[in-house]
């Protein structure tokens, strides 16, 4: 995309100014960029460790899969999920506050007596999954936008602003020209009429 822009002092005054914004802006974006990369990196981990704590879980109770044949799955479902919104540079991710399950009524006496620790294993196991789903939702959030910033901060660094600077010193040399140009015009016109005198 090239700049356009007139040989005049009202072109350089804008272009000068517009220049000006885009180098102050560009610590500030550098600066979100990189903190928006080490916010993904951190939902990163957690997401990671929900995934390595889950499967450990599962891992875990592999044997004693048999058992939870007799485990009706109507027995713990999730109500609501709880969310707030968190601003990390600008970006408002998920943050997990609660998850509600709600319980069928079973007794106590009749059913085997491993259910109550089977219903906190399943409400424990859909605990972490949903973490870990806010985690990379949150993570896809704050990548997209490290990735807009970034895109921004490569077109200042490396398409505006160098534009912007060639613009000015063109018109800068083409008006020290015109003007070089007008001086000299007016040497030669006091030279005629000096030696007409």
């Amino acid at each position: 995309m090239a700049i356009k822009f007139q040989y005049n002092k009202t072109s350089l005054q804008e272009l000068d100014r517009q220049l000006r914004i885009r180098v102050q802006a560009l610590p500030t974006l550098k600066s979100k960029e990189a903190a928006l990369r080490v916010e993904v990196k951190k939902l990163k981990y957690a997401a990671d460790a929900c995934t390595a704590s889950l499967e450990q879980r599962i891992a875990d109770y592999q044997p004693m899969f048999r058992l939870w044949d007799e485990f009706g799955p109507e027995l713990v479902r999730v109500q609501t999920v709880n969310m707030n919104r968190r601003k990390i540079a600008g970006v408002q991710i998920p943050v997990l506050n609660e998850v509600v399950f709600e319980m069928a009524a079973f007794s106590l006496f009749n059913a085997p007596h491993w259910w109550l620790d089977g219903v906190k294993a399943l409400q424990t196991l859909a605990q972490l999954g949903i973490e870990r789903q806010i985690h990379l939702r949150g993570m896809a959030l704050l990548d997209r936008a490290r990735k807009k910033t970034t895109q921004k901060v490569n077109l200042y660094e490396k398409v505006q602003i160098p534009e912007y600077e060639s613009a000015i010193r063109k018109i800068k040399r083409f008006m020290e020209d015109e003007e070089n140009l007008s001086k000299a015009a007016q040497k030669i016109v006091k030279n005629k009429q000096a030696h007409a005198r």
